[in-house]
């Protein structure tokens, strides 16, 4: 599976020149062989805050739909971002477009950084999995890899590839996150992020930490730099992944969930009150 990885920027509420620049890059990524296309966080309205649900999109908007047919004249899939309107608030969503057009996930971000601007959306309920080309798909949204238990539920729910779309600076320490979510969960991990200074950083990671000899292997298939706009291909050999994965420890085959009742717990105490 060829996964198109989109390291360009988007413009604050511009949703015309966002959409303009997404259809050229899915075209591009179609010219390199792509399966799937994979966007930065919120990339249609622009990562701007606070919003309000009136800024927001439709689920059914043009500005959808408009992805969904080009993945429909391209036979390609896509995994395109914005802010939607919610029940109350705005949503950073993100949707998972078959190689027909059709709309098999939308995912809501969960762990919103409330701590920020964010605070002024509406968080998803649940982190969802879906198969696209016979391969299971996964989605978490920027802040949501900063939370073991995300990849952990997408694991569980039978997660073979993790798509992120991403918007924030500091990469190099999120960079080990992800390497880490991808051996602890035998997923591949994808993550697309805009350029700019101290940003960028779009990756790719296997998986595969050991060969059939128990050598150490690279888990790395690319990694961006800060500023570079364009786009990055990452290949997986799926047989290959899911060989390792019925083989190797880690993933569900040996977890102890007796003692694991903590994690369930609403209760926040120092250092962590805030």
């Amino acid at each position: 599976m060829k996964i198109a990885v989109v390291q360009k920027s988007s413009y604050n509420l511009d949703y015309n020149k966002n959409i303009e620049i997404g259809i050229n890059s899915v075209k591009e990524a179609k010219t390199l062989g792509a399966d799937i296309v994979l966007f930065p966080e919120c990339f249609i309205t622009g990562y701007t805050l606070p919003i309000t649900k009136e800024q927001a999109i439709a689920d059914d908007s043009d500005y959808i739909k408009v992805f969904c047919n080009i993945a429909k004249k391209l036979n390609i899939g896509i995994v395109i971002t914005a802010f939607t309107k919610g029940e109350e608030k705005a949503q950073n969503s993100a949707f998972l477009i078959d190689k027909t057009g059709n709309i098999l996930m939308k995912y809501i971000k969960v762990h919103t950084c409330d701590f920020a601007d964010e605070k002024c959306l509406e968080s998803g309920k649940e982190f969802k999995v879906c198969e696209f080309d016979g391969v299971k798909i996964g989605i978490m949204i920027c802040y949501d890899r900063e939370y073991p238990e995300s990849a952990r539920m997408l694991m569980l729910k039978g997660a073979e590839i993790v798509l992120v779309p991403n918007n924030c600076q500091g990469m190099k320490p999120r960079l080990n996150v992800l390497q880490t979510r991808a051996y602890e969960n035998m997923f591949g991990v994808v993550m697309a992020n805009p350029p700019y200074e101290n940003a960028g950083n779009s990756c790719a990671f296997s998986p595969i930490a050991w060969d059939e000899d128990g050598n150490c292997t690279n888990m790395e298939i690319f990694v961006a730099d800060e500023f570079s706009e364009k786009i990055y291909i990452a290949d997986y050999n799926i047989e290959e992944l899911r060989t390792y994965r019925n083989s190797e420890m880690m993933g569900n085959t040996f977890r102890k969930v007796d003692a694991y009742d903590g994690l369930l717990s609403k209760e926040i105490k120092e250092p962590f009150i805030r």
